[in-house]
C-alpha cells in the first residue's frame, strides 16, 4: 500500500438481487486527511458506494482496503467510520447532549457516562452548539441538527467520516456556510472524509479530490481544477461548470471546422469526422469581427459578470462576460472563441482535443 492512500477501492463490483448494476469495476484511493467529494447525478451509485464502505451493503465482487487490510468481511460497528446521513437520524426524545453521547454509552467499548459527557462536550465545543446541549432536536433548525449529526459522529473518534448528502436539506445560504464550516473542521481534526453529493459547485468548493460517477462507472478522478479545464469525455465537461458548457456539432475537413452557422480554422492531425465542438462560456467573446453570428435574448447578472444568452441558428448557447460589455436583448452580435480554448469529442463522447 503507497503510505499515504488510506481508502483502497480495488475492482469493486455490485449487482443487485433484481439484476441492477450499481458500481462496476469501481478502483480508486484516499489519502489520509482528505475530503473526497463523490460526486454524480441521482442513481450513478455514488451511496451506493458509500454504503459499502460503512459495511451497509456487501460487494457482490472486489476489495475495500482501509490502512492497507481488507474490511469487505468486517462488521460496520468494527470498522471505526462516523456516519453522518442525510435526515441527520437524530433522536427526537433525546437532548442533544444525550445525542451526541449516545454513541459512547453503547457497545462493547462503552464509557462511563462522565467520560462520555466529558468526550461529547469536548466536540460540542469544536462545533459550536455548547449552547444547544439542553435542547431537543424538534426545536433546532435544520442547520443546528447538521452539527449536532456532525459532532454525534466525531465522537467516536473514527478513522473515516462518511457524510451522505448531508446538506440537501438546507437553504441555499444556509448550505454554503455550513459546506465552508464541514471542510474547516475535517481539516482541523484531520480525518478522513468521504463526502456524497449531486451538486458540482460543493464538490469543488470543498473537495481535495473529486470521484465523479455516472451509471455505475468512475468517469473521472481527481482536483476539480482538473475536471473543469481538463474533462476526459463529454459526460465530464457537460456536468462540470456553471453556466453550462456550450455544444456545437461540426465537421472536420481540411483544416476546417464546420458547423452550419460557421466555419473556424482548425490545424491539427486530429481524423476528419464528425465531432462535438464544446466551449466553455468564458471562452466565447463578443468580438466585432467575430465569425459567429447570434441573436442576443436575455441577459442574466450573477455579480462581476453576466451571462449573455443568445441563440445561434434556433439554438440557445451562453456567453460569459464582465459587466463593462454593453450588450442588450434583441441585439445581434458576433462572436469568436478565444484561440484554441475549446474541446473536441469523438461520436463515443471521448475527447481527442
Amino acid at each position: 500500500m503507497n503510505q499515504e492512500n488510506f481508502v483502497e477501492v480495488k475492482n469493486l463490483r455490485k449487482v443487485y438481487d433484481n439484476g441492477h448494476v450499481a458500481l462496476e469495476d469501481v478502483s480508486f484511493s484516499v489519502k489520509k486527511g482528505d475530503l473526497v467529494c463523490l460526486l454524480g447525478p441521482s442513481g450513478c451509485g455514488k451511496t451506493t458506494m458509500l454504503n459499502m464502505l460503512a459495511g451497509l451493503l456487501s460487494p457482490t465482487s472486489g476489495d475495500i482496503l482501509f490502512g492497507g487490510k481488507s474490511v469487505v468481511k468486517v462488521a460496520p460497528k468494527d470498522r471505526q467510520i462516523g456516519y453522518v446521513f442525510q435526515n441527520y437520524a437524530l433522536y427526537p426524545h433525546m437532548t442533544v447532549l444525550e445525542n451526541v453521547m449516545f454513541p459512547l454509552t453503547v457497545g462493547k467499548n462503552k464509557k462511563t457516562k462522565a467520560e462520555a459527557k466529558k468526550i461529547a462536550e469536548k466536540y460540542m465545543q469544536l462545533t459550536q452548539i455548547t449552547e444547544l446541549a439542553s435542547q431537543k432536536p424538534g426545536s433546532l433548525s435544520g442547520g443546528q441538527q447538521q452539527r449536532v449529526a456532525i459532532t454525534r459522529a466525531l465522537v467516536q473518534e473514527p478513522k473515516i467520516l462518511l457524510m451522505d448528502e448531508p446538506l440537501s436539506n438546507l437553504d441555499a445560504r444556509l448550505r454554503l456556510k455550513i459546506r465552508e464550516e464541514i471542510r474547516t473542521l475535517v481539516k482541523e481534526v484531520g480525518i478522513t472524509t468521504l463526502f456524497v453529493t449531486h451538486d458540482q459547485e460543493e464538490a469543488l468548493s470543498i473537495g481535495d479530490q473529486i470521484i465523479l460517477f455516472n451509471q455505475g462507472f468512475i468517469q473521472q478522478d481527481g482536483s476539480g481544477q482538473s475536471f473543469y479545464l481538463d474533462p476526459v469525455n463529454q459526460f465530464v465537461a457537460n456536468f462540470i461548470g456553471n453556466p453550462v458548457i456550450n455544444n456545437f456539432e461540426v465537421n472536420l475537413q481540411n483544416g476546417k471546422l464546420t458547423n452550419e452557422a460557421f466555419q473556424l480554422d482548425f490545424a491539427n492531425d486530429i481524423a476528419a469526422g464528425d465531432y462535438t465542438m464544446s466551449i466553455r462560456p468564458e471562452n466565447l467573446e463578443i468580438k466585432e469581427d467575430g465569425p459567429i453570428k447570434a441573436d442576443v435574448f436575455d441577459i442574466e447578472l450573477i455579480g462581476r459578470e453576466k451571462i449573455v444568452k443568445v441563440k445561434i441558428n434556433g439554438e440557445q448557447y451562453r456567453v460569459l462576460t464582465d459587466l463593462t460589455v454593453d450588450v442588450a436583448a434583441g441585439q445581434q452580435v458576433n462572436l469568436a472563441v478565444k484561440g484554441q480554448k475549446f474541446f473536441l469529442f469523438d461520436r463515443s463522447g471521448k475527447r481527442v482535443f
